[in-house]
């Protein structure tokens, strides 16, 4: 940014007065054209004069003060790390600030919680220092179509091929021999700001399978395999309860009662809401605090557009549009005493996942089981 000079001049009442000479005015012809200073806001550097005028003697003190305009400091703004003379097309030219740049935007799901059940902290990333924010999570049996739903309801569309979904879809091999494609609770963040949480499937054959025939050794706390396996299903069901604005339930066929009892369940076995941090456990908010529950919809995938020739019912592109639509405009209630912004959120749901697995309702349960 190049620096202004600043135009010193004489006033127009003494240009033609001979009267009272200053140590500017050379002798001469008192129409004779006025002397510019021409001054630089730097320091130290000699004035310059005008176009085919002589330079004036120094004035003293008090004129300069009398005929100079104070200055005012002049504020550059620049990116860190760059060099001053170094343009950048970052920097807008009108403000001379910095452009706000739209945060890193996720491609595919990345890991919340691993197959070991174990909380990792790359999603630490992607997240914003804002409150506006809204919590998607979903369960479902082996094999409904979860990963597909989230992946429509998040970023992708049903034309799109379902190898490059943001939540990986089961692939030809694995519905053959049986198996399930997610393991622990995939994560993914849209660029309006919704959290999207798929989780692997509850009560899962494959999952009871892999544990049995890989002789993969069970905490100390479970005796039975399957108890073992029941229990990380309550998990995260109890998990996506507290954190979740909205939980989906994927069926894909007709009601399962016995899917419902385990709703109620993880729901009696759910954490409570945590109190405000300066209220102790016994204090006297703690036992009448607002408990809170999420939005919990049921919803299935549809094999109507599968059917050729079938044309009483909607597409399902339409379907896909639909669900996304009265997903997106749920109300987002606070998850918790205090508001919470994104980065918040995730060390709030770290401490949940923790209290989950250390629960003493879940273990007196699973003991129950055994």
């Amino acid at each position: 940014m190049q620096k202004t000079p600043i135009i010193l001049a004489k006033p127009p009442a003494e240009r033609g007065n001979k009267a009272t000479p200053t140590p500017a005015a050379p002798a001469g012809n008192p129409t004779e054209k006025p002397i510019v200073l021409m001054k630089a806001r730097d320091e130290g550097k000699p004035p310059a004069t005008g176009d085919g005028a002589s330079q004036a003697p120094a004035a003293s003190g008090k004129t300069e003060k009398e005929f100079q305009r104070p200055t005012q400091p002049v504020y550059q703004i620049q990116n860190r790390g760059m060099a001053p003379s170094a343009p950048s097309s970052n920097v807008d030219p009108v403000i001379g600030q910095a452009k706000l740049h739209p945060p890193e935007r996720m491609k595919h799901a990345i890991k919340l919680v691993d197959d070991q059940m174990n909380w990792c902290d790359s999603a630490m990333e992607y997240l914003l220092d804002q409150t506006d924010v809204l919590v998607i999570g979903i369960i479902g049996l082996q094999g409904t179509g979860k990963s597909t739903i989230m992946s429509l309801l998040s970023s992708n569309t049903p034309e799109e091929d379902q190898r490059s979904y943001v939540f990986r879809a089961q692939t030809q091999e694995i519905k053959e021999r049986g198996g399930n494609q997610t393991n622990g609770i995939d994560f993914f963040i849209t660029q309006e700001r919704i959290i999207f949480l798929d989780t692997q499937p509850i009560l899962s054959p494959a999952v009871l399978d892999h544990l049995i025939n890989n002789d993969r050794k069970l905490p100390p706390e479970y005796s039975l395999p399957h108890t073992y396996v029941e229990m990380q299903s309550l998990q995260m069901a109890a998990f996506l309860f507290t954190v979740c604005h909205a939980v989906l339930l994927v069926q894909d066929w007709f009601t399962d009662l016995n899917l419902y009892r385990f709703l109620q369940t993880a729901e009696m076995l759910k954490p409570s809401t945590p109190s405000p941090s300066h209220e102790s456990s016994g204090g006297p908010g703690s036992e009448e605090g607002t408990e809170y529950y999420p939005n919990v919809g049921a919803g299935g995938m549809s094999l109507f557009p599968l059917l050729p020739g079938y044309k009483g019912h909607p597409s399902f592109q339409s379907l896909v549009s639909k669900l996304r639509s009265q997903i997106l405009s749920m109300s987002r209630p606070q998850l918790s005493h205090t508001i919470l912004t994104e980065k918040n959120w995730f060390h709030y749901a770290a401490r949940i996942w923790d209290g989950v697995k250390k629960s003493s309702a879940l273990s007196e349960y699973s003991r129950l089981l055994s």
